[in-house]
């Protein structure tokens, strides 16, 4: 079923894909904190008892919200790097790809700060207290919650093919650059960053962006 618009009432089909529509609606209004199960069940037009057949609370909705939007992060990345033209240079081509990917990131970052706020924000369970978990997690590239961080360790891989034997990639190099790209994100969005004008703020990324890739060959 398509997502679920303002105005628009649930009829018939998959009540708990229209639900997650309707979450991630929300998530995109306000963040993780305007995603509330009554709240999506109101605007699919079915009553709470219906959505709790589906999901057992906000936090089992904000967790699928938090997958969806980390799929949508990694298709922002991998569509910013089919944008980038190639190259003959195999490493000047993979170093683009490795560029553009961390463009991707940071771009959906601040084009969607509610969903990417969303995504980074899995609900803890009771007594663990608030925070999210920033642990780099092992690579299963087509698990939700790492496929951004999949995606940079495979162009860090091709860049180190591309460079070998003269400038290997440094150890730990992905966890380095989604560190950089997460930071940079963040700090756009709720930082001392985020008041900058549109031509600042893109002269910060490139800067950026040209750092992770430099940074990430070994001297």
């Amino acid at each position: 079923m398509a997502a679920i618009s303002g105005g628009k009432t649930y009829h018939h089909g998959d009540l708990r894909n229209a639900l997650i529509c309707a979450a991630v609606g929300l998530a995109t209004e306000g963040g993780p904190e305007r995603v509330v199960l009554r709240e999506a069940a109101r605007r699919v037009g079915v009553s709470p008892t219906a959505a709790y057949r589906h999901f057992d609370g906000r936090g089992e909705l904000l967790r699928t919200v938090g997958d969806r939007a980390r799929r949508m992060l990694a298709d922002s990345m991998e569509r910013a790097a089919a944008r980038e033209p190639g190259a003959d240079d195999p490493v000047l081509a993979a170093e683009r790809r490795l560029a553009a990917l961390c463009r991707g990131y940071v771009g959906f970052a601040v084009e969607q700060p509610g969903l990417y706020r969303a995504a980074f924000c899995p609900p803890r369970p009771a007594g663990t207290g608030g925070g999210t978990d920033a642990a780099v997690p092992e690579r299963q590239p087509h698990e939700p919650e790492v496929r951004a961080f999949a995606l940079l360790a495979d162009a860090l891989d091709a860049l180190a093919r591309s460079n070998a034997p003269q400038r290997p990639v440094r150890p730990a190099a992905g966890a380095a650059a989604w560190s950089a790209v997460h930071g940079l994100s963040l700090l756009l969005l709720e930082g001392p960053l985020r008041r900058l004008p549109a031509q600042r703020r893109n002269a910060v990324v490139e800067s950026t962006l040209a750092m992770v890739v430099t940074g990430t060959r070994a001297p």
